[in-house]
């Protein structure tokens, strides 16, 4: 299975969670989370990588190796989310997600719309 991880943006925390809650009361595609985090490190991504892993089964050395890889392969994507980050403030989060591709592709399909 291949995975894929993105920072997606910025969020306060409250929409970060709201957004969350309502994740878990509708139908959403498996395989695909968001995490936030208050400092953009790989190390705090790699620690919310585990918890969720766990959630729908995914392989938590290929997600691993895909977030790391997207760490050394995106430095510029990565220093500038971080500033943003910081030009943000403290009651923000960084966000990012964590898929496997098959369920990124759904949950792609589920906001045009389509039933494939």
């Amino acid at each position: 299975m291949k995975y894929t991880f993105d920072i997606v943006g910025v969020s306060p925390v409250l929409y970060f969670f709201n957004h969350q809650q309502q994740i878990r009361q509708t139908p959403q595609p498996q395989c695909v989370e968001y995490l936030g985090t208050h400092i953009c490190t790989l190390d705090a991504f790699l620690g919310s990588v585990e918890s969720v892993t766990t959630t729908w089964g995914g392989n938590l050395d290929q997600v691993i190796e895909t977030v790391v890889q997207f760490w050394l392969n995106n430095s510029e994507s990565v220093n500038y989310w971080k500033a943003r980050l910081i030009d943000a403030g403290r009651d923000n989060l960084l966000v990012a997600r964590v898929a496997d591709i098959q369920g990124l592709q759904a949950e792609f399909e589920s906001l045009l719309g389509k039933n494939w």
